[in-house]
């Protein structure tokens, strides 16, 4: 379901995005059928189809489920039992996902078969951009990509993010020439496991040839503006490697050295007295397009939780367009943003047809085709994959915005029941209800203390953002609230930070993408204030729920205008690759 063409070939390129939409109906009538006529003999789903593959016995006999109810046949997998439990090909990989169960990153299976799908679909943004952005293959990009920590299951397969397993396979290492995908930064430092090293590389070299970038870009915006928060606290030491024409001695990777040092092969004081002089200016606004002129666009994801980077993003960027060009996950790669300089805003997503069986999830449990969804509708996303998900449940919620010849086109609204997110976390309602409880049973209730009320919200003004919870306390049997002990309220921190998951703990110690967290202890009455305005602004008042995550900027202001301590974290969370126990 991947046909194969040249991706220096634009106009087979578009043709083939046309020809997948213009029929989208029957592709996923093929896509499913494949799907089960090869795995009809797993485990998985000879309990339900006895032997059946046709698509009506499926959508009655096979139940719409989430990560829980799968959760058990993919450990099986990881601790040793055959692939065939869930698909007929050999699972080759766990993919670990941004959710959590448990506490540990969820692991979604995942085949050989399964790199050519997301080659397939690399190289089909690449004509969409090119439709609208002319002269990228007169240049490069400088494009921050890392890779994350990986473990050994006790099966022997390895458990490891999306992205790292693609940029390890040979489909990235070895991948064929393509004019219009040349990057600034060597794949030696992109696969470098010192994430401090890779970003000091990758940013270097991205200076040295600063004349070839036509286009600059993360994965999320969250990780592209930690890149500029890193320049700046090293373009000291940056210029200094260009002036010398010799990288730091902390720089110890020895494939980094070596790959770096053919691009830094000579000093340049010219090029370090340019960017000590746009760097060393009072103001970086628009330090992006000062220090990359040719730049025309920058590539990060920016809808969904990534969209609260946007103001941010605009100061640094100078005006460039800000590009979302695709929709992905774990589970499979998704959608293609076929206008891709629209605003932010606007973003749309044409999901493709071939990569996926597709279903959605509407609230009163009803569940709907592909072709068969409405524009101005919510739904929720729901695949079965070529790598062993059936009819799963993602946790997207999307809005239909329209079609592009038969295939729709959705906008990303949320994760389901995720409240906080600063950069790959995603922390839901019950989780951090959980780590809350843990600090007031710990500390508070033991001191007298009560917790009468809370909320929170993801604090980006700064770089790395980092959570925010509100806390209204009293002394149990007194309205008087003592003075706060500093050190009592940094433990809660810490214990809060501890109780949260390993995707947040690794943000946090390993890839510093999180700040430490922050407790705001506000006056009594103050989440009452808080709920006369949600009523002033429409919210019932016999309904009325505290809020457990604050978005909007005039309840933040109510929130902030009665804080009477503000306390951070003063310890990293524990966190290490998590372990499978066979």
């Amino acid at each position: 379901m991947s046909p194969t063409y040249d991706p220096n070939d634009n106009e087979a390129g578009m043709k083939l995005l046309e020809d997948l939409t213009t029929y989208a109906y029957q592709v996923q009538q093929q896509v499913l059928a494949e799907i089960l006529t090869r795995n009809i003999h797993t485990e998985y789903l000879r309990s339900f189809l006895n032997g059946h593959s046709d698509k009506k016995t499926f959508k009655e006999k096979v139940p719409v489920v989430d990560y829980e109810d799968v959760k058990p046949y993919i450990e099986r997998i990881a601790n040793g039992e055959p692939s065939e439990i869930i698909s007929a090909q050999p699972i080759t990989e766990l993919l670990t996902s941004s959710g959590t169960s448990g506490g540990q990153p969820k692991m979604m299976p995942s085949t050989a078969e399964d790199l050519d799908r997301k080659t397939f679909f690399y190289n089909l943004l690449v004509p969409v951009m090119n439709k609208y952005v002319e002269g990228l293959d007169q240049g490069k990009g400088m494009y921050l990509l890392f890779i994350k920590p990986e473990i050994l299951t006790p099966s022997g397969l390895m458990a490891r993010p999306v992205l790292t397993s693609y940029y390890k396979s040979n489909y990235f290492i070895n991948r064929p020439f393509n004019r219009f995908n040349v990057y600034t930064s060597p794949d030696e430092t992109i696969l470098c496991p010192d994430s401090k090293q890779s970003m000091y590389c990758q940013l270097l070299c991205g200076l040295v040839q600063r004349d070839e970038v036509l286009r600059a870009g993360a994965v999320f915006a969250s990780a592209f503006l930690r890149a500029i928060k890193f320049l700046e606290d090293y373009w000291i030491e940056l210029c200094s490697n260009i002036r010398a024409g010799h990288i730091s001695d902390w720089i110890t990777d020895p494939s980094c050295r070596k790959a770096v040092s053919l691009i830094l092969c000579k000093p340049c004081s010219d090029l370090a007295d340019l960017i000590e002089y746009e760097c060393g200016s009072k103001s970086w606004e628009g330090i992006i397009k000062k220090l990359w002129p040719k730049t025309k666009y920058i590539e990060v994801i920016v809808t969904g939780s990534m969209a609260q980077y946007i103001p941010t993003l605009e100061f640094y960027s100078g005006g460039l367009p800000l590009v979302s060009t695709m929709y992905a996950s774990s589970e499979c790669y998704l959608g293609i943003n076929l206008k891709p300089l629209s605003k932010p805003s606007d973003v749309s997503y044409t999901l493709l047809p071939n990569m996926a069986y597709f279903e959605f999830l509407l609230a009163r449990m009803e569940i709907v085709d592909l072709v068969d969804v409405k524009p101005g509708h919510y739904y929720e996303l729901v695949v079965t994959t070529f790598t062993g998900l059936y009819r799963y449940r993602v946790g997207d919620i999307l809005m239909v915005t329209g079609f592009h010849n038969n295939a729709p086109q959705f906008r990303f609204v949320h994760r389901r029941n995720v409240v906080l997110s600063i950069d790959t976390d995603k922390t839901n309602e019950e989780d951090l209800l959980n780590a809350v409880t843990q600090a007031k049973c710990r500390l508070l209730e033991p001191l007298g203390f009560l917790l009468t009320e809370y909320t929170s919200y993801a604090d980006t003004s700064s770089i790395p953002g980092h959570y925010v919870l509100y806390w209204e306390l009293k002394m149990k049997g007194n309205n008087d609230l003592p003075e706060l002990d500093h050190s009592v309220m940094e433990r809660c921190c810490s214990i809060v930070e501890d109780s949260l998951d390993s995707v947040y703990r690794r943000c946090r110690k390993k890839d510093n993408s999180i700040g430490p967290l922050e407790i705001r202890v506000v006056k009594q009455g103050t989440f009452d204030a808080l709920m006369d305005f949600c009523v002033f602004q429409g919210s019932s008042v016999n309904q009325y729920k505290t809020p457990r995550c604050i978005k909007s900027d005039e309840a933040i202001e109510i929130l902030n205008a009665r804080v009477m301590g503000r306390f951070f974290s003063k310890t990293v969370p524990f966190w290490e690759p998590f372990r499978m126990l066979a």
